[in-house]
């Protein structure tokens, strides 16, 4: 009769360590990416409500929206200028807006209410976000 030990190699701290993070890379850039979706999805979803007015150069009407709500598209450069920023390190990032009249409707004026629209969008997909760390914790990788 023989006897044996089997060793089962267990995998080494480095390599699961590397795949956490490449998961939480993974879920910041598809959260970041979600985001900045659901900014653009609801400037170009016309609320209305607001004031309808002639701009010039080139001619055409307008309908603002209402204050509160996220702005209505009106030639598509606030949402051509949505972008994703992913920090050097995948773990952290921003989404930003490089209209420069972007930070007026986020948060207002003193002639004119914030038409928020990267907050909600950030709010709105937090519960995503979360849950997905949360399944990465439960798996364990």
């Amino acid at each position: 009769m023989s006897i044996g030990v089997k060793v089962i190699r267990k995998p080494s701290y480095k390599t699961i360590e590397g795949a956490y993070r490449k998961a939480a890379e993974q879920i910041i850039a598809s959260g970041l990416q979600d985001t900045m979706n659901t900014a653009k999805q609801s400037i170009q979803t016309n609320s209305g409500g607001g004031r309808t007015y002639e701009k010039y150069n080139p001619k055409r009407t307008h309908t603002a929206s209402s204050a509160g709500n996220p702005p209505n598209t009106d030639t598509g450069f606030l949402v051509s200028n949505i972008h994703v920023v992913l920090d050097i390190d995948g773990l952290g990032g921003s989404v930003e807006s490089r209209a420069d009249y972007s930070g007026f409707l986020e948060f207002g004026t003193s002639k004119m209410q914030a038409r928020p629209y990267l907050q909600p969008a950030l709010e709105q997909n937090k519960p995503k976000i979360r849950a997905k760390f949360r399944r990465l914790k439960a798996k364990g990788v």
